[in-house]
């Protein structure tokens, strides 16, 4: 249960005065929670601030500045045609027009009485050697300028959220921020001269100095290490939990690993042999394994997986895979079973799809040890899934699931031993944020025969000879995936994009084109796909729904479109859905000229190579982590106010101190511990709460 005292901040958005029914969408879309809440409010900080303190006489204005000045109204002089519609205003000797396009001239006349004095905010300019101000960001009479001369908070915002409506409802948000009791370590407190964290919040809203909201900000700086404390808290909780049991010995002999090896069209790499040492050693060991796999797209990450199962399998036990979606756990079970099969372990699918009977008849021979191995999605951890003896869970893709899903889990036998894996390659720099402690075990090279990637940038003017080209590819059986771009966080707005190419795409090439997007259901997606994969459909126009984990050995072509509007780690995600076969592949990325330096250097980088630790190297470099850690982007969880560039040596003092609180007091029971439930809740780990609510 949340505490009572931060209900408050976990309120609806609507609670405050002026956001109504339609505000609520546009603020879901840019806080990225449905429904908005106070709490995603006060956590989206400003980006920088404008200061109008500045009264300057209009004869001292230093152009292409903010300045609030007092003028006298002269004049009305509407703009004919597209002309913009302005009101002349005096200081002195001087002269300032107030520009405005699409202004009425009633409300210009209502907003500015001839004669009248009125202040007004904004961007001062000479135009034609005349002083003007477009747009003033802020006008009023004399009992308005107290209001005006202030440091004003900016804010990044979305479609439908003005700059005006953005500010009122934040210092609204900020009235409901309350003060919470400490849970910092007093004297870290002393040594970085933070202030609480309400003050600093507080203050973030209504900037005292321009300083205040910059990135370096100790403001900042206070939020981000009770963000990354809350962080590192959790997972050294989980660490604990999970190492807190005796771990149980699986010593195999080795019998059906050898099979499965023999069964394999490839021989193993160097590196898929010393991860499978590394987790295998840990299955004999008498300590519970908790280790991350972390190998590029096509490593050979899942014929890892399967030899660990195999590991416990030989020494009598089962074996689970968990994917996050059906498309990605039915193509694992599709690789998994026929090989399986040749070394006799039985394997069984588990996912929504499976119901009634043909569900109860898996359960039971689940429960009875008539299955070795289950790949499943999330349903593997519902109510009534038991397993006869549990020893090994394998989750992939793990950023998708939370602690609490992992845990639930690993609950399903006794000392159950983890690997999770990820095709995202994590920089060496964010393992520890993310996974604390956790061993880790790297896949940097791909399998033998898969031939090296064709990869080329392509001005978007030379789009018709792109079209040619695949129209000549799929003439002799090539199949390609076509990307569209990604507009803007709107999954409408992606879809319009795809449901556009398919239309033109389709055109020219008829029933050889197939759409594929995020808001279809996981059946028609399935459909589609398995259509592509049969060759029945050549070209798939697909949106980045087809980014992780979509296996087509058959496809050649990748093109993406708006390439410079993708972050690095997502290209090269993309990537890697080719290549994937015996025979030569190309990818295409498209770009509208001209490319800004960043936009330049991400897909010369794609050009160059194909390591994809590299590539995420260079991505954080480029972007920052703030970026690097975006869901959309690279597919990894985030924060909403660390940020790994300004707030990295914060992040080693918050694990010492987690690890130090814990140390001390497991249970949270001692003198700090209400404060730090209090922080887990409010960054919302509510699932290390449970933990120590299970003890």
């Amino acid at each position: 249960m949340r505490p009572s005292i931060l209900n408050p901040l976990f309120a609806s958005l609507s609670v405050l005065k002026g956001i109504g029914p339609k505000l609520m969408q546009p603020f879901a879309r840019l806080l990225e929670h449905d429904p908005p809440r106070v709490i995603d409010l006060l956590f989206h900080l400003p980006y920088a601030a404008i200061d109008r303190r500045s009264m300057p006489k209009l004869s001292e204005v230093v152009p292409d500045t903010v300045a609030t000045l007092e003028v006298k109204v002269l004049q009305h002089l509407p703009g004919r045609g597209r002309a913009p519609y302005k009101i002349r205003t005096e200081q002195g000797m001087q002269t300032l027009d107030l520009v405005y396009f699409h202004m009425s001239a009633d409300r210009a006349e209502k907003m500015f009485p001839a004669g009248a004095t009125r202040y007004v905010s904004g961007t001062v300019t000479q135009y034609n050697g005349n002083w003007q101000m477009t747009h003033p960001d802020r006008v009023g009479d004399e009992k308005d300028l107290a209001q005006m001369l202030v440091i004003e908070p900016v804010y990044s915002l979305t479609e439908g959220l003005g700059a005006g409506v953005m500010r009122r409802a934040a210092a609204a948000a900020r009235e409901k921020i309350i003060d919470l009791p400490e849970w910092c370590d007093r004297a870290f407190i002393e040594q970085q001269k933070f202030v609480p964290f309400a003050a600093a919040l507080r203050r973030l809203h209504a900037p005292e100095e321009v300083n205040d909201v910059t990135p370096d900000s100790p403001l900042r700086a206070r939020l981000a290490y009770d963000e990354l404390l809350s962080h590192q808290l959790a997972l050294a909780l989980l660490r604990m939990r999970i190492r807190r049991e005796q771990g149980r010995k699986n010593i195999g002999d080795g019998r059906l690993r050898e099979k499965i090896i023999a069964a394999l069209p490839f021989s193993l790499t160097d590196a898929q042999q010393i991860a499978l040492q590394e987790i295998t050693a840990d299955l004999s060991s008498e300590h519970r394994m908790l280790r991350l796999l972390q190998g590029d797209v096509g490593s050979g990450k899942t014929v890892v997986a399967l030899l660990a199962a195999a590991h416990v399998i030989e020494a009598g036990r089962q074996a689970a895979i968990m994917a996050p979606t059906e498309i990605l756990t039915r193509q694992h079970y599709e690789r998994i079973a026929p090989l399986a099969s040749t070394a006799g372990i039985r394997t069984a699918l588990l996912t929504g799809r499976e119901r009634g009977k043909e569900r109860d008849e898996l359960l039971e021979k689940l429960a009875a040890g008539e299955i070795d191995l289950l790949v499943g999605t999330h349903a593997l951890f519902q109510e009534g899934v038991e397993f006869h003896d549990l020893a090994f869970a394998v989750v992939d893709e793990q950023h998708r699931f939370g602690v609490h899903q992992r845990l639930a889990l690993t609950e399903k036998g006794e000392a159950v031993d983890l690997l999770v894996m990820t095709a995202t390659p994590i920089p060496r720099t964010l393992v520890l944020t993310f996974f604390g402690d956790m061993d880790v075990s790297e896949l940097r090279s791909k399998p033998a025969g898969r031939q090296p990637i064709d990869t080329r940038t392509v001005s978007l003017g030379r789009i018709e000879e792109v079209v040619e080209g695949i129209g000549r590819s799929i003439a002799s059986g090539a199949r390609a995936y076509w990307i569209c771009p990604l507009i803007e966080e709107s999954e409408l707005v992606d879809l319009a994009a795809a449901e556009d190419r398919f239309a033109y795409l389709k055109e020219r090439f008829g029933k050889a084109v197939g759409l594929v997007h995020g808001r279809m259901k996981a059946a028609e997606k399935d459909a589609a796909m398995e259509r592509f994969a049969r060759g029945e459909i050549q070209i798939l126009v697909s949106t980045t729904v087809v980014e992780v984990g979509v296996d087509v050995p058959e496809a050649t072509i990748m093109v993406i479109e708006h390439a410079e509007r993708f972050g690095l780690a997502q290209l090269h995600q993309l990537r890697g859905r080719v290549g994937r076969g015996a025979e030569q592949s190309t990818c295409l990325l498209l770009y509208r000229a001209p490319l800004g330096q960043a936009a330049k250097r991400r897909l010369s980088t794609m050009r160059d190579t194909e390591d994809g630790f590299r590539i995420a190297e260079e991505d954080l470099a480029l972007r920052g982590e703030g970026e690097v850690l975006g869901t959309r982007q690279s597919g990894l969880p985030g924060f909403k106010i660390a940020n790994h560039e300004q707030h990295g040596a914060l992040l080693e003092a918050a694990r010492k101190d987690a690890a130090l609180i814990l140390a001390r007091d497991p249970q949270l029971t001692g003198e700090r511990s209400e404060a730090l439930r209090i922080l887990l809740h409010l960054f919302e780990r509510e699932d290390a709460v449970r933990l120590i609510e299970a003890g």
